[in-house]
C-alpha cells in the first residue's frame, strides 16, 4: 500500500527556498524530477506508467502522486512496480514545495534516476509554484480541443516539453494540431512537442529517447 502523505496546513512563504533544498537533495541523489502538470483526464497517470515501461532496463522510475484526496494513483504506479508516494492536499490547488519534501523522505532516491511529480490536475494554480524540480512538462489530450495553449499560456511559456496525449483519438474530435502547435509556439517557440498514445504506443519511443537524453545531460 502506497504511503499517503496528508497536507492539513502549511504556510506558503519560504516555498523557493524550500525548492532549492529540494533540487539540491535531488542532485545530491541523481535524480531527474519532471514536474507533470495538466487538466483532470488528460492521462497523466496512465502516460507516465506508459512511460516507465517503455524506460524499463534503462531509467529507473519513482511517482509522486498529487491528489485533493485518494491514492487511486499512487496504488497504480504501486501496482506497476514503481516506489511511489501519494500526495493529499486536502483541497489545495497544487502541490507545493514543502510538500515534495515530505514525499521525497517517503522515497528510495537511491534507486531512483527519474521522478515524475504528478501535479494536481488544473493549468493555473501549479504554473507559478516551484517545487524543486529540474523540468516541467506539460499534457493536454486532443479531447480537450486545440485552444489550450491559448488560454494557459503561462504553462505553456514555461514548459521544456509539451505532450499531447490520445492521439490515437485525434481523428475523431476537433482538435486541429497545427492550430494548437500555432498557439504553442507563439509563447515557447523551441520546446519539443510530442504527439502520443500511450494506449497504441504511438510517439512513446521518441518521447523515452528525449527523457533519456534529459537524464544524461543530468548527469545520470
Amino acid at each position: 500500500m502506497p504511503k499517503t502523505i496528508l497536507v492539513r496546513q502549511s504556510p506558503f512563504a519560504g516555498n523557493n527556498e524550500t525548492a532549492l533544498a529540494n533540487r539540491a537533495a535531488l542532485d545530491a541523489a541523481g535524480v531527474l524530477a519532471i514536474n507533470v502538470m495538466a487538466s483532470p483526464g488528460a492521462g497523466k497517470t496512465t502516460l507516465i506508467l506508459a512511460t516507465a515501461g517503455e524506460l524499463h532496463g534503462k531509467l529507473r522510475c519513482g511517482v509522486v502522486e498529487g491528489d485533493i484526496a485518494g491514492d487511486i494513483d499512487a496504488r497504480a504506479a504501486e501496482e506497476a512496480g514503481l516506489p511511489a508516494v501519494q500526495i493529499n492536499t486536502g483541497g489545495a490547488c497544487h502541490l507545493r514545495a514543502d510538500m515534495l519534501t515530505q514525499a521525497m523522505a517517503e522515497l528510495p532516491l537511491g534507486e531512483i534516476d527519474l521522478l515524475f511529480i504528478e501535479n494536481v490536475g488544473n493549468l493555473v494554480c501549479p504554473a507559478g509554484v516551484l517545487l524543486g524540480e529540474h523540468l516541467r512538462v506539460v499534457i493536454s489530450s486532443t479531447a480537450e480541443g486545440h485552444d489550450k495553449p491559448l488560454k494557459y499560456p503561462r504553462v505553456f511559456r514555461d514548459a521544456a516539453a509539451v505532450v499531447v496525449s490520445k492521439w490515437d483519438v485525434a481523428p475523431y474530435v476537433d482538435f486541429d494540431i497545427s492550430v494548437y502547435e500555432g498557439y504553442l509556439r507563439r509563447l515557447n517557440a523551441g520546446v519539443p512537442l510530442f504527439r502520443l498514445s500511450a494506449r497504441t504506443g504511438q510517439g512513446m519511443a521518441e518521447w523515452g529517447r528525449w527523457l533519456e537524453e534529459q537524464a544524461r545531460m543530468h548527469g545520470g
